[in-house]
């Protein structure tokens, strides 16, 4: 049997299965006396030291390799604890439902959830599970029970199973006796997913079905670059699996050892290849990995899994230690690109009927213009430490660039008023997310310092396709013409006036694109922190004239796969160490260049 799910950390880990079941945290729905409140207030503030102690404990006994991803992710579970937001309804509950300290916190947490849960943006729908974790220790402080899940004792290396796996779950476990782990919930963006990758540990998340055709002892085959289990494999399976394992991570490896080297073409053209983050710790990493730069600071993180709103000082805080480690390199502050048809912290957009192309992101933001330009000033004043440029998303209209442009030239202002260090110059830049502003990018190019094409939404918005929907992922291709010509438009239109263009996004990560992308012209790319690696061995193996004639091909054809398959053909047979192990995005026949 196999089950499909997403690809959480790349890898493939052979081996038996120990599955853990479902935790259950109980407590008794116990109504209070007027008399008994304060002492419940009393206990649910205690419950929330405990909780932190733990987080701290857990902290400070991680492993070596994850510390960095987790101590960021543990940061966050421990803003959540002291969220005022939380204790205020907490308390409400105690005092106007008369409900006890257990109860009061589960309702909350409740609600919370669930209001991230009905968010359309993935990253804030994983959020959801965040606030679960949050209160499950909460409860368990409250009445008790141990707080760690215990695993059965492994005699040998296993493959976790679980419905779900918290990060803080995986911390506890020893990587040495972990050959993968899958889990019926959680996604790319999950903190599981995270710690796993800074763990070298392959995973697979939403492999629906998982735990009830799996027992422990069964062999297992987790493939976190097909995004795929398979139960109970046939012994050549299982020896493909393992050699298959192998191979990934010893080019792995081999890549990671060449990461400080520049990224060059053959021909001698030289590439600048950033870095996406959402984590002030993953800077770091980043670097590790050969990144010349931050390409693409996603703030969601501040604002997410939290009641309230972050202050400016927190989120200065949180850009200062980005640029400490970038040490002098660019790094690109994109503003919060959040939204939705559910209240979502202070913020409280309407019922929306199609939340995608309702009020998120910069509209939000000029929704409530106090929290954006607080943001602003926070980017603002962190130009003191380091070399900043401000990006905004989903840009849709010139109307919508001018409004921002404004707050940006308020909040300048308003720091300078405060006589707060700044840089002289800070680069305001667009983000091309949005047919649109595609269209529109020669006045976006002269009105805007730089920008930056987002193809992920990109993708989604040109082709009428939700991205996040499985059933519809074949469609969702970033070959496909349509979008190709807009990608090509946005760096003509740059180059005519002299703006700054670059690509950040999945297009960026999948070696075949960025080579077509660089055959379009751009010199700049921003990707996962991991595929740096490997797009900059592509881009070795291969000349400017090699990938402009690609790319003047590309643009001639009438459908994504021959687009893909024409790129194969070129340049497959150079690339087959670096394409044959991940074939989630197409058929590996084309995709390697077969007839």
């Amino acid at each position: 049997m196999v089950l499909t799910g997403i690809a959480g950390s790349p890898g493939v880990g052979v081996g038996p299965a120990i599955v853990l079941g479902p935790r259950r945290v109980t407590f008794v729905q116990r109504q209070v006396r007027t008399s008994e409140q304060e002492g419940e207030i009393a206990r649910f503030r205690q419950a929330v030291d405990d909780a932190k102690l733990e987080l701290t404990r857990l902290s400070r006994g991680a492993q070596p390799g994850v510390a960095r991803a987790e101590v960021s992710i543990l940061e966050a579970y421990t803003l959540m604890l002291g969220d005022e937001l939380l204790a205020e309804a907490v308390e409400r509950n105690v005092r106007l439902e008369r409900q006890c300290a257990e109860w009061a916190v589960s309702t909350a947490i409740t609600d919370f959830a669930r209001a991230l849960a009905q968010q359309e943006d993935a990253y804030l729908r994983e959020r959801s599970h965040d606030f679960e974790f949050v209160g499950e220790r909460l409860i368990l402080a409250l009445t008790g029970a141990s707080s760690t899940r215990s695993l059965p004792p492994l005699d040998e290396p296993s493959i976790v199973i679980a419905h779900d796996l918290s990060s803080a779950d995986l911390l506890a476990l020893d990587p040495k006796k972990i050959l993968g782990l899958a889990t019926e919930v959680g996604t790319k963006t999950s903190h599981t997913a995270i710690v796993a990758r800074a763990l070298e540990l392959p995973a697979v998340m939403g492999a629906d079905g998982l735990v009830a055709n799996v027992i422990s002892g069964d062999v297992v085959v987790v493939d976190g670059l097909r995004g795929t289990v398979t139960l109970r494999p046939s012994e050549d399976t299982a020896k493909s699996g393992l050699v298959r394992g192998e191979k990934h991570l010893a080019l792995a490896r081999q890549l990671l050892c060449d990461a400080s080297r520049p990224a060059t073409l053959a021909s001698g053209e030289r590439i600048d290849l950033l870095a996406n983050i959402e984590f002030a710790t993953e800077a770091r990493a980043a670097l590790e990995h050969g990144a010349d730069g931050v390409g693409l600071y996603r703030t969601e993180f501040l604002y997410g899994g939290r009641a309230d709103l972050p202050s400016e000082a927190e989120q200065l805080e949180q850009f200062r230690r980005v640029l400490e480690v970038a040490d002098g390199r660019p790094v690109t502050l994109r503003t919060f690109d959040l939204g939705g048809d559910k209240p979502f912290g202070r913020l409280a957009p309407e019922p929306q009927a199609n939340p995608a192309l309702g009020l998120r992101a910069l509209r939000l933001g000029l929704k409530h213009p106090e929290v954006l330009t607080a943001q602003l000033r926070a980017m603002v004043r962190a130009s003191a430490f380091g070399q900043v440029r401000v990006l905004v998303p989903m840009v849709a209209t010139l109307r919508e660039w001018s409004d921002v442009k404004r707050l940006f030239a308020q909040a300048v202002a308003e720091v300078d008023r405060e006589g707060a260090p700044r840089a002289s110059r800070i680069p305001f830049g667009a983000m091309i997310e949005v047919p649109s502003a595609a269209v529109l990018a020669d006045a976006f190019a002269r009105a805007a310092d730089f920008v930056s094409v987002g193809t992920n939404d990109l993708v989604q918005y040109t082709l009428a396709v939700d991205r996040t929907s499985p059933g519809l992922a074949a469609l969702a291709s970033h070959f496909d013409p349509a979008v190709l010509r807009l990608v090509s438009g946005v760096r003509s239109a740059a180059s005519g006036a002299g703006c700054p263009a670059s690509v950040c996004g999945a297009m960026a990560a999948d070696p075949l694109a960025a080579l077509l992308l660089v055959g379009l012209g751009y010199a700049s790319l921003s990707m996962q922190p991991a595929a740096i690696p490997e797009v900059k061995a592509a881009l070795s193996r291969v000349t400017l004239d090699e990938v402009r004639e690609a790319a003047r091909e590309a643009l001639s054809r009438t459908t994504a796969d021959d687009v893909e398959h024409g790129l194969a053909v070129s340049f497959a047979p150079r690339l087959f160490d670096l394409l044959s192990g991940d074939e989630a995005n197409a058929p590996a026949r084309a995709r390697l260049g077969a007839p």
